[in-house]
């Protein structure tokens, strides 16, 4: 029995000497001096005096750049832009489906598929441009080879309309979490309505610059959306998309095969662009390490496997009460510390981020102190040194059972 002491002492000695203390993480970006994606990943001054806030936000606007539309006005041209009215309304691409009909005529009447380069191929016709036009351009198109071919000596009864509008791949970059080359547009075929393959005609809306934009995962919090640029056949547009935010139409326009998207940024992190909108990620994704006490697993805390759906938008603060990481008894629960692991989405480089329970719920200037979650973030939660202490009294009696059962 007394090597079973000696054995339990020192067993207990370790396990004590676990709960004294650690070394903070270290973070490689300098963000004590601002140099984080966002101010808040700052840990400033604890002191309910402290308007730490106002410090953040003071280093934050010295690295915003002035949003590259103010320079220009992209709906008239003015400036180094091509009028954004070029490109509204329905424009045609690869692989859309057209029926064309002529007034008793049945060599040119059916349905006719736009071909790779971008052009529809009519029977005894030169190839019509159809890329990046709209049906009634095309229509007119056809008439003028229908009477310069002496087909018909005057303009026939012509019908031009979109039966369905195909998928389209085009590229996206600069400030989006995840740019790469997207096809959007296309419908599974399990979700296709009969009624509307039926009908003639054909609209979408999935096709749109902003369902291009939330398909790279939304654009970042530095975003100039005042000027995202579009390349189509070599052709530069900027467009402004700040209206998502201000509550106007913005200027959404339907996207063609080969078209490439760049979002510039400001180099700044932007509060007002952290919320929900049509250009925004969808939401968090958010990976999960749930405290031990007083849930005794995940599972029985309403917390998923790995993951947990949040709202984008949501803050630090908001993910550790929604992970119960906050409440219960006061004398067991209250010293908690919650670590978030994230990544700044323009450097690449991780940071940690560990935060005492209790600032963040006392912090007059908590939003200073409160950083937003960002896409793929992860949130760990430690217990009180009351309950690792329960615990380790737990284990050690299990142990000197064991020990009095020899």
């Amino acid at each position: 029995m007394i090597a079973g002491k000696h054995v339990l002492g020192l067993s207990a000695g370790v396990f004590l000497a676990g709960c004294t203390g650690f070394d903070r993480p270290d973070n490689i970006a300098p963000v004590e001096s601002g140099g984080g994606y966002q101010a808040q990943y700052r840990t400033p001054d604890v002191a309910r005096a402290n308007a730490g806030f106002l410090r953040s936000a003071a280093m934050n606007r010295q690295k915003c750049l002035p949003a590259r539309g103010d320079a220009f006005d992209s709906n008239s041209g003015k400036g180094n832009a091509i009028p954004a009215f070029e490109l509204r309304g329905e424009r045609l691409s690869r692989n859309d489906l057209l029926d064309i009909r002529i007034d008793g005529d049945e060599t040119f009447t059916g349905t006719y598929v736009v071909s790779r380069d971008g052009t529809l191929k009519l029977p005894y016709l030169q190839p019509v441009a159809a890329q990046g036009r709209s049906a009634d351009e095309v229509e007119s198109a056809i008439a003028r080879q229908l009477i310069a071919n002496e087909f018909y000596s005057s303009l026939p009864r012509l019908s031009v309309r979109v039966a369905d509008f195909a998928s389209v791949s085009v590229g996206v970059s600069g400030a989006v979490f995840e740019p790469h080359l997207v096809e959007i547009g296309g419908v599974a075929g399990n979700q296709l309505d009969p009624g509307r393959q039926q009908a003639l005609g054909a609209s979408t809306e999935a096709r749109n610059l902003s369902a291009a934009l939330r398909a790279v995962g939304g654009v970042r919090p530095d975003a100039d959306l005042s000027a995202v640029e579009l390349r189509r056949n070599g052709r530069l547009y900027r467009l402004d998309l700040r209206g998502v935010f201000e509550g106007r139409n913005p200027v959404d326009i339907m996207l063609l095969t080969g078209d490439d998207i760049r979002v510039p940024d400001r180099q700044c992190f932007q509060d007002d662009l952290m919320r929900p909108s049509p250009v925004s990620p969808p939401g968090i994704t958010l990976f999960l390490s749930n405290l031990t006490q007083p849930a005794t697993d995940n599972a029985s805390s309403a917390i998923a496997r790995e993951v947990r759906e949040m709202p984008y938008g949501t803050r630090y603060l908001q993910a550790v009460i929604d992970t119960n990481c906050v409440g219960g008894p006061r004398v067991s629960s209250a010293d908690r510390s919650a670590v978030l692991f994230t990544r700044n989405p323009v450097t690449g480089v991780s940071v940690v981020i560990e935060r005492d329970i209790e600032d963040l719920l006392r912090r007059a200037d908590r939003d200073d102190f409160d950083p937003y979650l960002l896409p793929g973030d992860a949130l760990a939660c430690y217990d009180s040194t009351i309950t690792n202490i329960t615990e380790i009294g737990r284990v050690l009696g299990v142990i000197g059972a064991g020990f009095l059962v020899r």
